[in-house]
Protein backbone atom coordinates (compact mmCIF):
# COMPACT_ATOMS: atom_id res chain seq x y z
CA UNK A 1 0.00 0.00 0.00
CA UNK A 2 1.13 3.75 -0.96
CA UNK A 3 0.05 6.40 1.82
CA UNK A 4 0.91 9.91 2.65
CA UNK A 5 3.53 10.64 4.81
CA UNK A 6 2.42 11.40 8.48
CA UNK A 7 4.78 13.21 10.70
CA UNK A 8 4.99 9.80 12.73
CA UNK A 9 6.96 8.11 9.84
CA UNK A 10 10.46 10.47 10.41
CA UNK A 11 11.93 8.00 11.76
CA UNK A 12 11.05 4.84 9.59
CA UNK A 13 11.88 6.83 6.51
CA UNK A 14 15.43 7.77 7.67
CA UNK A 15 16.20 4.48 8.30
CA UNK A 16 15.27 3.63 5.22
CA UNK A 17 17.05 6.41 3.55
CA UNK A 18 20.07 5.09 5.27
CA UNK A 19 19.95 1.58 4.27
CA UNK A 20 19.15 2.43 0.75
CA UNK A 21 22.16 5.02 0.62
CA UNK A 22 24.58 2.64 2.33
CA UNK A 23 24.27 0.02 -0.55
CA UNK A 24 24.01 2.36 -3.29
CA UNK A 25 26.22 5.64 -2.29
CA UNK A 26 29.21 4.11 -0.77
CA UNK A 27 30.72 7.37 -3.08
CA UNK A 28 29.42 9.65 -0.82
CA UNK A 29 31.72 11.40 1.79
CA UNK A 30 30.26 10.95 5.48
CA UNK A 31 29.95 15.15 5.91
CA UNK A 32 28.00 15.49 3.10
CA UNK A 33 25.93 12.09 3.94
CA UNK A 34 25.13 13.54 7.52
CA UNK A 35 24.11 16.81 6.09
CA UNK A 36 21.76 14.52 3.47
CA UNK A 37 20.54 12.85 6.90
CA UNK A 38 19.26 16.35 8.30
CA UNK A 39 17.44 17.49 5.02
CA UNK A 40 15.63 13.92 5.00
CA UNK A 41 14.39 14.70 8.56
CA UNK A 42 13.68 18.17 8.62
CA UNK A 43 13.67 19.98 5.07
CA UNK A 44 12.29 18.08 2.63
CA UNK A 45 8.76 16.86 4.38
CA UNK A 46 8.33 20.85 4.41
CA UNK A 47 8.22 20.85 0.93
CA UNK A 48 7.80 17.40 -1.01
CA UNK A 49 4.83 15.82 -1.54
CA UNK A 50 6.10 12.25 -0.07
CA UNK A 51 4.60 9.17 -0.33
CA UNK A 52 5.24 6.14 2.13
CA UNK A 53 4.67 2.51 0.77
CA UNK A 54 4.08 -0.40 3.24
CA UNK A 55 4.72 -4.03 3.27
CA UNK A 56 2.32 -5.86 5.93
CA UNK A 57 1.63 -1.88 7.96
CA UNK A 58 5.54 -1.94 8.21
CA UNK A 59 7.58 1.38 5.98
CA UNK A 60 9.49 -0.45 3.10
CA UNK A 61 10.40 2.39 0.87
CA UNK A 62 9.22 6.05 0.46
CA UNK A 63 8.76 8.55 -3.18
CA UNK A 64 9.07 12.13 -2.59
CA UNK A 65 7.31 14.37 -5.49
CA UNK A 66 8.48 18.36 -6.24
CA UNK A 67 5.64 18.69 -9.30
CA UNK A 68 6.48 16.69 -11.74
CA UNK A 69 10.39 16.08 -10.13
CA UNK A 70 10.95 12.72 -8.36
CA UNK A 71 12.87 14.40 -5.70
CA UNK A 72 13.53 10.85 -3.86
CA UNK A 73 12.54 7.36 -4.40
CA UNK A 74 14.27 4.72 -1.95
CA UNK A 75 13.29 1.59 -0.91
CA UNK A 76 14.97 -0.57 2.22
CA UNK A 77 17.52 -2.80 0.23
CA UNK A 78 15.99 -6.15 1.74
CA UNK A 79 12.77 -5.31 -0.58
CA UNK A 80 14.84 -4.68 -3.77
CA UNK A 81 14.06 -6.88 -6.66
CA UNK A 82 10.15 -7.47 -5.60
CA UNK A 83 8.87 -4.85 -7.82
CA UNK A 84 8.04 -2.05 -5.20
CA UNK A 85 10.65 0.16 -6.75
CA UNK A 86 7.82 0.06 -9.90
CA UNK A 87 5.32 0.36 -7.72
CA UNK A 88 6.31 3.40 -6.25
CA UNK A 89 7.27 4.94 -9.86
CA UNK A 90 4.16 3.39 -11.30
CA UNK A 91 2.32 5.94 -8.83
CA UNK A 92 4.20 9.21 -9.58
CA UNK A 93 3.87 8.60 -13.32
CA UNK A 94 -0.03 7.93 -12.70
CA UNK A 95 0.13 11.10 -10.07
CA UNK A 96 2.17 13.06 -12.95
CA UNK A 97 2.25 11.74 -16.16
CA UNK A 98 5.86 12.89 -17.68
CA UNK A 99 8.73 12.87 -14.60
CA UNK A 100 12.09 13.59 -14.20
CA UNK A 101 14.93 12.86 -11.77
CA UNK A 102 18.46 13.75 -10.67
CA UNK A 103 20.60 10.28 -9.87
CA UNK A 104 23.79 10.53 -8.98
CA UNK A 105 26.07 9.01 -11.99
CA UNK A 106 27.82 6.46 -9.86
CA UNK A 107 24.56 5.33 -7.77
CA UNK A 108 24.45 1.91 -10.29
CA UNK A 109 21.97 0.56 -8.66
CA UNK A 110 19.22 3.44 -9.15
CA UNK A 111 20.49 4.01 -12.85
CA UNK A 112 20.12 -0.04 -13.43
CA UNK A 113 16.23 0.50 -12.14
CA UNK A 114 15.67 3.83 -14.17
CA UNK A 115 17.33 2.60 -17.29
CA UNK A 116 14.72 -0.88 -17.09
CA UNK A 117 11.95 1.64 -16.14
CA UNK A 118 12.74 3.27 -19.49
CA UNK A 119 14.15 7.33 -18.92
CA UNK A 120 16.09 8.75 -20.99
CA UNK A 121 19.35 10.71 -19.80
CA UNK A 122 18.51 14.71 -20.79
CA UNK A 123 22.19 16.41 -19.11
CA UNK A 124 24.62 15.87 -17.16
CA UNK A 125 25.94 18.61 -14.50
CA UNK A 126 28.13 18.53 -11.04
CA UNK A 127 26.56 18.66 -8.24
CA UNK A 128 27.85 21.36 -5.94
CA UNK A 129 26.82 20.23 -2.51
CA UNK A 130 28.89 16.29 -3.19
CA UNK A 131 31.22 17.14 -6.21
CA UNK A 132 29.79 14.24 -7.93
CA UNK A 133 28.35 14.23 -11.92
CA UNK A 134 25.31 13.74 -11.73
CA UNK A 135 22.35 12.89 -14.46
CA UNK A 136 18.81 14.29 -15.26
CA UNK A 137 16.54 11.49 -16.22
CA UNK A 138 13.48 11.78 -17.95
CA UNK A 139 10.68 9.45 -18.34
CA UNK A 140 7.17 10.13 -20.48
CA UNK A 141 4.55 7.65 -20.34
CA UNK A 142 3.38 5.76 -23.26
CA UNK A 143 -0.01 7.44 -24.74
CA UNK A 144 -1.25 4.34 -25.54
Amino acid sequence: MIRPYADHDTDAVVSIWRAAVARAHSFLSIPFLEMEEENVRNVYPAFADIWVLEDNAMPIGFIALVGAEVGAIFLHPDHHGKGHGRAMMDFAVARKGAVTLDVFKANAIGRAFYDRYGFTQVKEYVHEASGQDMLTLAFTPDPG
